[in-house]
């Protein structure tokens, strides 16, 4: 059986730099003549120890001291000139590279972006695309030329005398030798490096997300213990990792530019016995003080080398991710009916179905409310309906076509989904409703406002509809969030509105109020509602009642308290709870 060979990293970060090669391929070329010009001084010194040890005077050397400050002149040029070009055409590509990781995250699961904690997101788009900065600006025309033109020095001082040319490369050799006992683990310890750093990435999200909680209880970051041994972890790793590869980097920097310790005494031994001229032995002198310099700088890229591998492959995991697969041509639908069809789902296949032969039928233009104990699955039926995931087994039909069928932005433009938890951004309250429609006149934004019961409290922020939100929607309270999400989500005008407990966090003074605009605002709209308290949903067309991932009955409110004891307990939880409130 044919096993396709993956890629390697390098390729894969070629591929992504697709379009830009042309700007990498004259980068190279440039920083080879800066190295190139940056040698011509030494090539200089040694012509013109020839010229005097021949008896040349001043006047034969000049033209040589021009040369060499032409030299310096060129590779000043070439290497700023290679430099802006690799950087235009990496920051091109990292550019490209983000907004595909953020394209790919459109359409994928759902589930595969609620599983991944934000902080390794964050680590992932941020960090390990700019991780990839060295490697592609400087490791690719740098070390390219830093390797190429002491090669060719070497190979000059193999013609003039092939002893010399083994006496200049002892302390390289064993320079790369030593330091390759330090390389060997690079990669691995960068993996390393890379997971205490997700998990301080974590926990600092998670000290931050929960900093009211953590403040309540009198808790301090470095009391947290969670965000304190994720932070200590970090800091301990690197140290125990550096202090074991001080010693070969030490030793490694020591040994190679000491190039002058085999050179002097074979130069000295062959000199005196009459096989080395004096000329060619000052030239190799010369010449092999200007081989260390360049490989000494190509050396400073091989850590960029063993890290690439990690990045890559942190990246290619999202860039690979299965996708939800949908057409890309939009399909007709047969009005706006949902189907599901013996429905079974599971999050992770390894912990087992939520979801086991769900069947429902819902009807264009009426109100259905999703009703049962937590984690009973209703919020996993909506959500399957707004094609946040691919169902295991059986289907979902929207209008007679399997969603499956249906292109996401279709699908989209068909339902507008709030749920507890919804997000604002940073960004003014004005331009957070705009999200849900992009074209809305500041008359539209203000008319849906004041329709969803949000436009007298925004108008008494600050800077009314034009106060910042904060991130999350940190500068104002639950209940004004939600109620900000519920209008964002009717400007958006959807035939189809799903509510996963969306009024939860709004008081019960403000409930009313919010419960009448939402029927004023879903008047002739196919309406789902998840809530969590009863009498919000007792006029509902159908209440279907779920529990543990089926659907144990449904039907209107006088006949599920007839014939479900389930939701007949239910709702007398729910009356007992509610005269509590009023006392």
């Amino acid at each position: 059986m044919d096993h396709k060979k993956a890629p390697s990293p390098f390729a894969v970060l070629w591929g992504w730099a697709s379009g830009e090669h042309g700007g990498f391929y004259a980068s190279v070329a440039l920083a080879v003549l800066g190295v190139a010009c940056g040698m011509v001084p030494y090539f200089c010194v040694a012509a013109m120890i020839g010229l005097l040890l021949e008896g040349g005077g001043l006047a034969d050397c000049l033209p040589w001291c021009g040369l060499a400050l032409a030299g310096y002149g060129g590779k000043a040029l070439f290497s700023t000139w290679s430099t802006s070009l690799s950087h235009t055409a990496t920051y091109h590509t990292l550019r490209r590279v983000r907004q595909n990781l953020l394209s790919k995250l459109s359409r994928v699961p759902m589930g595969t972006i609620l599983d991944t904690p934000s902080g390794q997101y964050k680590t992932t788009i941020v960090d390990r695309v700019e991780g990839m900065e060295p490697t592609l600006a400087h490791l690719l025309p740098e070390m390219t030329s830093n390797l190429l033109v002491p090669v060719s020095i070497a190979v000059y001082i193999f013609v003039l005398d092939w002893r010399m040319g083994l006496a200049s490369l002892v302390t390289t050799v064993i320079g790369i030798v030593v330091a390759s006992q330090s390389s060997k683990t690079y990669a691995v310890r960068w993996q390393g490096a890379v997971e205490v750093g997700r998990r301080m990435a974590n926990a600092i999200v998670e000290y931050v997300g929960g900093i009211q909680v953590v403040k309540a209880f009198s808790q301090s970051a470095g009391s947290y213990k969670r965000y304190s041994d994720a932070v200590m972890e970090n800091a301990q790793y690197y140290v125990d990792w550096m202090a074991d590869n001080q010693k070969y980097m030490a030793v490694m920097q020591a040994v190679i530019p000491s190039v002058l310790l085999p050179v002097l005494p074979v130069g000295l031994l062959l000199w005196g016995g009459g096989s080395l001229s004096t000329a060619v032995f000052l030239t190799i002198v010369v010449l092999s003080l200007g081989l260390t310099g360049p490989l000494v700088s190509a050396m400073t890229f091989v850590d960029e080398l063993a890290v690439v591998g990690t990045n890559v492959g942190e990246i290619s995991a999202i860039l690979d991710a299965p996708e939800l697969k949908r057409p890309a041509i939009e399909t007709k639908l047969n009005g706006l009916g949902i189907r599901l069809d013996h429905v079974s789902f599971a999050y992770k296949q390894e912990d087992g179905e939520v979801l086991h032969d769900v069947n429902l039928d819902i009807r264009p233009g009426t109100v259905t409310a999703l009703v049962g104990p937590s984690g009973s699955g209703k919020s996993t039926i909506a959500k399957l309906i707004a094609g946040f995931w691919d169902v295991t087994g059986g289907s979902v039909a929207l209008g007679g076509v399997d969603l499956r069928k249906i292109p996401l932005e279709q699908l989209n433009r068909q339902i507008a989904y709030v749920s507890q938890d919804n997000y604002l951004f940073d960004r003014t309250v004005r331009d957070n409703i705009r999200m849900g429609h992009l074209n809305a006149t500041d008359a539209e934004v203000e008319a849906v406002a004041r329709a969803a019961g949000c436009d007298d409290f925004i108008r008494q922020l600050d800077q009314g509809y034009d106060t910042i939100c904060g991130g999350g929607g940190g500068h104002l309270s639950g209940g004004e969030k939600q109620r900000i999400s519920i209008a964002r989500a009717m400007l958006k005008d959807a035939p189809i509105v799903i509510l996963d407990e969306a009024t939860a966090s709004i008081d019960p003074e403000n409930e009313a109020v919010i419960q009448q605009a939402i029927s004023r605002l879903t008047k002739g709209k196919t309406l789902i509602v998840i809530a969590h308290r009863l009498g919000t949903v007792a006029g509902a067309d159908n209440i279907v009642v779920v529990e543990g991932g089926r659907i144990a009955a449904q039907g209107k409110q006088e006949e599920l308290l007839a014939s479900c004891p389930l939701y007949r307990q239910m709702w007398q939880s729910y009356l007992g709870v509610r005269d509590g409130e009023e006392e």
